[in-house]
């Protein structure tokens, strides 16, 4: 699934693409919006919260967008078109005049709003490390207003924490030695959410950083424990470990020795 860091990247690579020109075509193609015309209207910018991106117009209308677990975007420059096996999968068409076009895939989430009410679609966010606004002593304020609630399950809460996935959930444990399953009333919630933002940001924003947490670019050993089940731990060798959550369908990896219980 695709983390804030992900959804920031790719508002850059649109912001890029299509800000300041206006559509030729703008259709969406969800029934809830099966009846807006965006076609005449300039695309003003490109936000992100979290997960979630923010594309706003002329004329006071914002399309919030999703990917979740299947969604994506493609940008084709001007004079070329999608592949036409794959309309059947398109979502959002927009094409701007005489230049790219945008093509959002599978979006499970497709809404048309008024921009002054964007809160309607991201309010029950928490902070995101990633905003200029993002308030450290909030995240930390929130991460533990349950505190029996286990460290990494409050992590994955977009209401606490805006825009850690499963992947930065993982390795923040691992990087900070926790256990997962560790409840946030023993946890430095303080230095937890500074370890976050920091990641997060040079993911987002450093060439080649994007989701290497060891330093390490070679394959299978850009990440501490994700995806290394079995495998020995980078850091002592003991065999990580992996949990199958079967209500979320996600996966925990630890090292046992690192992060002890």
């Amino acid at each position: 699934m695709p983390e804030g860091d992900s959804v920031y990247r790719l508002a850059e690579r649109l912001r890029r693409s299509l800000d300041g020109r206006v559509l030729r075509t703008g259709r969406l193609n969800v029934a809830s919006c099966a009846t807006a015309d965006l076609a005449g209207r300039a695309v003003v910018g490109h936000d992100t919260w979290g997960k979630h991106l923010l594309t706003r117009f002329d004329g006071g209308l914002t399309l919030h967008t999703h990917l979740r677990m299947d969604g994506q975007w493609s940008v084709v420059r001007a004079g070329r078109r999608l592949p036409s096996r794959l309309y059947p999968d398109v979502r959002v068409h927009l094409a701007t005049v005489d230049g790219p076009t945008a093509y959002g895939l599978r979006l499970p989430v497709v809404d048309l709003v008024p921009t002054a009410d964007e809160r309607q679609v991201v309010g029950h966010l928490g902070p995101d490390p990633l905003r200029a606004d993002f308030d450290a002593a909030d995240a930390v304020r929130r991460l533990g207003s349950d505190p029996e609630r286990p460290v990494k399950a409050a992590l994955l809460d977009q209401r606490l924490i805006a825009g850690l996935g499963n992947l930065w959930a993982n390795e923040l444990c691992f990087l900070r030695g926790l256990y997962p399953w560790t409840p946030v009333d023993e946890v430095d919630l303080v230095a937890l959410v500074r370890l976050a933002a920091r990641a997060l940001r040079v993911s987002a924003t450093v060439p080649g950083q994007y989701q290497v947490t060891t330093g390490n670019h070679r394959r299978g050993e850009s990440h501490w424990v994700t995806g290394r089940a079995h495998r020995p731990c980078l850091r002592c060798g003991t065999p990580v470990r992996v949990r199958a959550e079967t209500t979320t369908e996600r996966r925990t990896w630890w090292c046992p020795r690192c992060q002890p219980a």
